[in-house]
């Protein structure tokens, strides 16, 4: 039995992807021994392989598109954002999680490369899928910023120094930030898929993918109206922030999973 029904023999996009997995892994496991700037050398480097990686394979004939290359480029998103603030915070310390999580998401782009779309129903339908992927991008990063906030509180709380290098209060700042540019963009993305949707059915489809987007909306909608309204704070939000992203990575990445891997459909 075929486990992997979708794999494609595209050399370049594979061979960069394998790159890409082998320089995570290594960035990984050497980060311990490494210098704040040979880390980030490495790490940027890494980021170069990543991004020729998506353009051989986002670039090749016919268009393939699935669960694996969107959270491919969500991360590189993410670590782009990265890569730009530990410039400003040379401290900033996430380098390991997001080198784990790079190496397992090409490992996945190699084995997932998606479904083909041979034709595509408007020329505007990639205008589409770029501003889902960007609000992926940025609600990640606001997750990590969540996460890196929670690491200081803990640190603060504990009386011991935190190797965010980022004040608490700046970290916040940050997360409702990418919060509120990727509500934005989901924003953008819903009525976007409206539009198409009454174009190739006539109508609007709610399905799995619909209702976790609706649902990952109205979670951030929730959550900005009651940081501005409400003054909400630390564990709340970042909880309701979590719940959100979770909606939002079941959205498209989850139903694109069941369908391509568990289901064998494209």
């Amino acid at each position: 039995m075929n486990l992997f029904p979708q794999l494609a023999f595209n050399l370049p996009a594979a061979v960069l992807a394998t790159l890409a997995a082998l320089a995570y892994a290594l960035v990984a496991w050497a980060h311990p021994r490494l210098g704040s700037f040979q880390a980030r050398g490495l790490l940027a480097i890494t980021w170069g392989l990543h991004l020729l990686a998506l353009l051989a394979s986002l670039l090749s004939e016919p268009v393939r598109f699935g669960f694996a290359p969107a959270l491919s480029v969500t991360l590189w998103l993410v670590l782009t954002v990265y890569l730009i603030e530990s410039r400003l915070y040379p401290q900033l310390r996430a380098r390991w999680a997001l080198a784990l999580m790079g190496a397992a998401v090409m490992l996945l782009v190699i084995a997932f490369p998606g479904a083909e779309h041979p034709t595509l129903p408007s020329v505007w339908m990639p205008l589409h899928w770029a501003l889902g992927i960007a609000s992926y991008g940025l609600i990640a990063a606001a997750v990590v910023h969540a996460w890196l906030m929670q690491r200081a509180e803990r640190a603060m709380r504990s009386g011991v120094a935190s190797d965010t290098a980022m004040p608490l209060l700046t970290l916040e700042r940050l997360t409702f930030r990418f919060v509120a540019a990727g509500f934005l963009l989901l924003s953008l993305t819903l009525l976007a898929g409206w539009h198409f949707s009454e174009l190739l059915n006539q109508r609007m489809v709610w399905n799995h993918k619909t209702v976790f987007s609706v649902l990952a909306w109205a979670t951030m909608g929730v959550l900005l109206w009651g940081r501005w309204q409400l003054g909400w704070r630390g564990r709340t939000a970042v909880r309701t922030l979590y719940v959100g992203a979770g909606f939002l990575l079941l959205a498209y990445v989850g139903s694109r999973f069941v369908i391509e891997v568990l289901l064998h459909r494209t």
